[in-house]
């Protein structure tokens, strides 16, 4: 999943979408997934970055992984076509 090129977010997790001005207050671990994503990361690159450098269980990465997938297409904030 590719996010939107114009969509940023601060070290502490506030995400900006320019094109409705909307804004998001997100955690550390999203923040971090943003950032992969942000660099076109796989699924298993920041999975494996996650578990290197945050105490968290795979089963929990995955789940909290997939809901903040679901967050970022509820809100529009992916490419169209990767949407």
């Amino acid at each position: 999943m590719k996010i939107k090129r114009n969509i940023a977010i601060s070290d502490s997790g506030f995400i900006f979408n320019p094109d409705t001005g909307e804004s998001f207050s997100t955690n550390v671990l999203a923040v971090e997934i943003f950032n992969q994503l942000k660099e076109e990361k796989s699924f298993d690159d920041i999975s494996e970055k996650i578990m290197k450098n945050y105490h968290v269980e795979q089963a929990t990465f995955e789940k909290d992984y997939h809901d903040f997938m679901e967050f970022l297409k509820q809100y529009n904030l992916l490419e169209n076509d990767q949407a």
